[in-house]
């Protein structure tokens, strides 16, 4: 799959933008607050329905302006026309596929597969357990759409428990236990569907992980990721350890009126030759191992969906030395259509390039040369 061509009017900082693309790497070069990262944004606009950089869609829409239209064509068997449209006035955004109005993100999420790297990726191995667990969701989301709705269904029973819980910590009418009851067990249900599919996941996972580690780094170390949920990471009796935990923090889930037991609550473990990278790793190793599961996303998408996925690099080669730098580019090389940003090209002597790639500059928001 590769985006052909990207039209923007009105968002952020371009008024009236429209870019031809090289299926192979598009480097987009500029000077800070010239409109590169918002190529990017725009692009996983059309993939996804929404922003990368906020969540909310105003923010996008160029100053003094009532609305933003980002449109692109992608070429997979056919080409797919596909535009992104926020009103002001309305509050309210539309997203057109071949003219058709699509109303449910779902519907869109994982068919424009796409892969975005920021320096924002430190979260993932150096944060809270939440982003990691947003990490994994949102690959496996792509690519299932069954994980996508079992995962939407869940956030919903949790919505609706937690105020339960609330209501009866406020209220202290306990009558509603039956209630609080049946939500438990759709939490459950939900929440072992959700364990069911990330231990498939991190199995089919891990050989690109391992592999793209060693494409960039070699064989001296040894990537893992262990999937730590319900206090544990066995695969052993799941159902009854849920049920266990439920029952054990009852007590404390009506006095916090929170929602104590499930994936919400699991973390992902990533392990260089056995050491916790989070404990123990380098800045280096670090900002590698955030690479090398973009890269792992990739290959797996691109393997899982039949698609090459489109791949986003947002000011990501200035986070490495040299070395590691040029592996990262030679790799890039041979994943597909990407869309690199940069400040300054010729201060990057050490990419890979070929005749096929593009080389796009921008000035505040306008196309000097492509």
């Amino acid at each position: 799959m590769t985006l052909s061509s990207l039209s923007l009017k009105n968002f952020r900082i371009h008024t009236d933008t429209t870019i031809n693309f090289s299926g192979n790497l598009n480097y987009i070069v500029g000077g800070n607050g010239y409109g590169k990262t918002s190529i990017l944004e725009s692009i996983y606009y059309l993939c996804t329905t929404k922003s990368c950089s906020t969540k909310s869609d105003l923010e996008a829409v160029s100053f003094g302006r009532d609305e933003f239209e980002v449109s692109g064509r992608f070429e997979v068997l056919t080409k797919d026309e596909v535009k992104v449209i926020y009103s002001i006035p309305e509050s309210k955004k539309y997203y057109f596929r071949n003219s058709k109005l699509i109303s449910k993100t779902s519907d869109i999420i994982g068919r424009f597969p796409v892969v975005l790297s920021t320096p924002l990726d430190h979260s993932i191995t150096q944060g809270v357990p939440g982003e990691r667990r947003k990490f994994i969701d949102s690959v496996i989301s792509q690519a299932s759409s069954t994980y996508l709705q079992i995962l939407i269904d869940y956030n919903r029973t949790l919505r609706q428990r937690s105020s339960l819980l609330q209501s009866i910590k406020e209220t202290k009418n306990y009558s509603l236990m039956g209630e609080l009851d049946a939500w438990t067990e759709k939490l459950m249900q939900g929440g072992l569907e959700i364990i069911k599919h990330r231990v498939a996941f991190i199995k089919n996972f891990h050989p690109f992980v391992r592999n793209s580690y060693f494409r960039i780094m070699g064989e001296d170390e040894e990537p893992k990721i262990t999937y730590y949920f319900l206090n544990d990471s066995s695969e052993d009796n799941i159902e009854n350890r849920f049920k266990t935990l439920l029952d054990e923090k009852h007590n404390e889930e009506l006095r916090r009126a929170t929602n104590l037991v499930g994936p919400h609550r699991d973390n992902f473990i990533f392990e260089l030759n056995g050491l916790n990278l989070k404990t123990y790793g380098s800045q280096g190793q670090h900002k590698t191992f955030q690479a090398v599961l973009r890269f792992a996303e990739f290959c797996y998408l691109k393997e899982v969906t039949g698609r090459s996925p489109l791949f986003l690099l947002d000011d990501v080669f200035g986070e490495f030395d040299a070395n590691r730098a040029s592996k990262i580019s030679e790799y890039l090389g041979e994943v597909g259509q990407a869309f690199v940003t940069l400040t300054d090209f010729g201060n990057f002597s050490f990419l890979k390039t070929s005749l096929e790639d593009k080389v796009i500059k921008l000035n505040r928001g306008e196309v000097v040369n492509a």
